[in-house]
């Protein structure tokens, strides 16, 4: 039962977002063999302000460990 959650910055449009969720999906179902209705995507707008306290700090510097790919920016 995977559910993926991307925060991103806004300003995408909700198809912009639909179609991302829809692609995400499809790559879970191609690499792990997924049945689509075992999927969930969330989208979440944070903005730019917020960034570090609300994601670079507490969902990648913390958990280090999990992520796979790593961003190309410092977290102080």
């Amino acid at each position: 039962m995977p559910h993926i959650v991307v925060k991103m910055f806004p300003g995408r449009t909700p198809q912009q977002k639909q179609d991302l969720a829809d692609a995400l999906t499809q790559a879970m179902i191609a690499t792990l063999q997924t049945p689509a209705d075992a999927i969930s995507v969330a989208i979440e707008d944070i903005e730019k302000r917020d960034w570090m306290d609300l994601v670079a700090k507490p969902e990648i510097a913390v958990k280090a460990a999990t992520i796979f790919k790593k961003p190309g920016y410092e977290i102080p």
